[in-house]
């Protein structure tokens, strides 16, 4: 069993700090669950492209208002809290934040917390064996 709060992540490893946005990974590949969890803050005002060509990304929405343009299709879409997307298509698509958007997130495969968005807004295939034991963090 493990157990963790946000605080127990804050300013660790987990805690992927940048620019247009802040992702706290609670659970990560290394335990072995087959997805990774994160909750993650955009920052209102900003907009960030992702295409996540290697992983399925379901977004569930709990603060803030974003709008979500598939760049594939162009449709848009208003996302508010109670309201969640998934990309089972790996859909490339843009957020544009209107007020900060705090999402909860879970990715499959899972991410092992190491990748960054490239030039493309891809994450990298990471594969990484889980450990061996989980441990809580307190």
């Amino acid at each position: 069993m493990i157990i963790r709060s946000v605080d127990d992540v804050n300013d660790t490893d987990r805690d992927v700090k940048h620019g247009n946005w802040r992702s706290r990974r609670m659970i990560l590949a290394k335990e072995g669950v087959g997805f990774s969890f994160h909750e993650t803050v955009l920052y209102a005002g900003t907009e960030t492209t992702m295409w996540y060509a290697n992983h399925v990304e379901l977004v569930h929405c709990i603060e803030g208002e974003a709008e979500l343009t598939n760049e594939e299709t162009g449709e848009k879409h208003t996302i508010t809290p109670g309201t969640l997307y998934l990309l089972d298509g790996h859909e490339k698509h843009t957020l544009r934040i209107k007020e900060d958007f705090r999402v909860l997130c879970v990715f499959n495969p899972p991410v092992t917390g190491r990748e960054v968005h490239d030039e493309n807004g891809v994450y990298p295939l990471i594969i990484e064996e889980p450990e061996s034991e989980s441990t809580p963090v307190s």
